[in-house]
């Protein structure tokens, strides 16, 4: 590979970033954050019913959520575990059953109960919250709030919590498992001369005293680090798009002075809607809009309300990030946080560790959105282009149960890897149906990396298995040692896994299937050979 600029780096550096660090060492604190632990897997969360209010000054916020739960098991004087982040503070804990008493240990709230609770018995309960949340230092990679002004100083607040978790502000069930089915009400108090936007459709608006409440609705699942308000000095405009389920309400939301410059640089969403609906299927959240916001950060997926901050321009801050010139024509953040809606928001991952459900597909939605608005050529290009910043430095898969993720080359390793089993497959129709059978099939739900793996190669006839072995849980990457006398190619797999199974097509439609031994086979010329530099493999010519 070639050496990047250093340029490019840095920002690669940024757009592939983890939230987490390599080495760390996991403690009951981790476990207790990121698996389903005794105290949480005996109820499935239904909907939560929210409040929040942000104080500018005081960088504090307050509020309340009820959570809405069914019993899925029969159990007998549990205790229930609540997400919440210190230094935040459960000011009072309700429920709809006795409580013999709740305590804040760490980062979570204890409610102790001696009820005998039955399978399908529906409950719940009630937090009212306040503190002065973590700040972002460097949102959205951090995470934490953020209290900022706008370029006229007005103050302009939000949050990023994907990697730290929604219970960083909101006491939740904190775990990417479990969303809540039938959605959430979100109600943002303001200072009256501000705009509160959430997830969803706005349902309400009303003023009292010298605030206003603005209450949001979400009627779809929806993963709790997608939940998040956005209070600023916001202006709305609107647009529709006719799509594969009928009429998609289009709902943007910028500061005052950038409303012409979004008008223009917006364009780019139903092109965007356009290719994606042609390739995985129908926008995931029709009910609920396709809504960008303008955010103090750079961007995020988040469910119906995509946070926008690329500053109006194409590319990635101004850059492409595959040094092809190609991501220049569009817009990075509008094209790759709108990819989450179908790899992120609509299937989720049960476990950070599996994080690349998400980031792999979505990177690759790049791609497939590039060949889609502008040709295939390009596509190529570009896919050829973002391989150039992958690290190799640990798995892309991470440790389950400990809220953690792999490498970071989950964005260009993983869409790489994608870019290779669409070549093995070498049927773009089917390929596309299968993009669209995951998010028809897996509608609305949160998954494994097994499953993953299993539809693909079922729906493929061919078992990548072995593929996803290779790419997702070793930093090896396959070399095809190779040397060519006349019409005679001899060939084999080394820094591979056991048993392998990559075909490699070559000369037009001949396939060859190397492993770990030497073959030879007969060529159709004594041209030398061409591979298709499609496949992310290393070719070594040892001739």
């Amino acid at each position: 590979m070639k050496k990047l600029p250093f340029t490019l780096l840095l920002v690669s550096g940024i757009a592939f970033g983890q939230f987490f660090e390599k080495d760390k060492v996991f403690t009951k604190q981790d476990t207790l954050k990121g698996s389903n632990t005794p105290f949480r897997n005996f109820w499935d969360v239904k909907k939560y019913d929210l409040s929040v209010e942000p104080d500018f000054e005081q960088k504090s916020i307050k509020g309340n959520n009820k959570i809405s739960f069914e019993i899925i098991k029969d159990i007998t004087n549990p205790t229930f575990q609540i997400d919440l982040q210190q230094p935040m503070k459960a000011d009072k804990v309700e429920a709809g059953f006795p409580i013999i008493e709740y305590k804040q240990g760490g980062d979570f709230i204890w409610i102790k109960t001696n009820k005998n609770f039955k399978k399908g018995e529906k409950y719940s309960i009630d937090v009212t919250y306040s503190g002065n949340p973590t700040i972002a230092k460097n949102a959205p990679w951090d995470g934490g709030w953020v209290f900022t002004q706008d370029e006229k100083g007005n103050p302009w607040m939000s949050v990023a919590d994907e990697g730290i978790g929604a219970s960083i502000w909101l006491p939740t069930k904190d775990i990417w498992s479990d969303e809540p089915e039938n959605g959430i009400i979100m109600k943002i108090i303001t200072p009256k001369d501000l705009v509160g936007v959430g997830n969803g459709k706005l349902i309400d608006k009303k003023a009292e005293g010298n605030k206003t409440v603005y209450t949001w609705e979400v009627k779809n699942p929806i993963n709790a680090y997608s939940i998040i308000p956005n209070i600023g000095k916001y202006v709305n405009f609107k647009d529709s798009f006719n799509g594969e389920k009928g009429k998609l309400d289009l709902d943007y939301w910028v500061l005052d002075y950038n409303l012409d410059k979004a008008k223009k640089q917006f364009q780019q969403v139903k092109p965007m809607l356009s290719a994606f609906e042609y390739w995985f299927g129908p926008y995931p959240f029709y009910e609920d809009s396709y809504k960008l916001v303008d955010s103090p950060y750079l961007g995020m997926e988040h469910q119906s309300n995509v946070a926008y901050g690329n500053g109006y321009q194409n590319g990635y801050l101004g850059r492409d990030l595959s040094g092809t010139g190609v991501g220049l024509n569009w817009d990075y953040i509008i094209i790759h946080e709108s990819g989450h809606e179908w790899f992120a928001n609509n299937i989720t991952a049960k476990d950070q560790a599996d994080m690349w459900i998400h980031e792999s597909f979505t990177m690759y939605s790049e791609v497939l959105f590039t060949e889609k608005y502008m040709d295939k050529k390009s596509a190529d290009k570009y896919a050829l282009g973002i391989r150039e910043n992958i690290q190799n430095d640990v798995p892309i898969i991470g440790k389950y149960g400990v809220r953690n993720e792999g490498s970071g080359d989950m964005y260009p390793k993983g869409a790489s890897m994608l870019h290779t089993i669409r070549q093995v497959i070498n049927d773009d129709e089917k390929f596309r149906q299968i993009l669209r059978g995951l998010n028809k099939d897996f509608y609305h739900q949160t998954v494994t990396t097994q499953q993953f793996e299993n539809y693909i190669s079922k729906k493929s006839g061919i078992d990548f298995s072995s593929v996803f072995n290779q790419y997702l849980r070793t930093i090896q990457i396959p070399t095809l040692e190779y040397s060519q006398k006349g019409n005679e190619l001899k060939f084999r797999y080394t820094n591979v896994i056991k048993n392998l199974k990559l075909p490699i097509r070559i000369e037009g439609e001949q396939t060859i299937n190397p492993t770990e031994k030497w073959q030879i086979v007969k060529l159709k010329t004594n041209k030398p050979v061409e591979f298709n530099k499609s496949y992310y493999i290393n070719y070594e010519n040892i001739q």
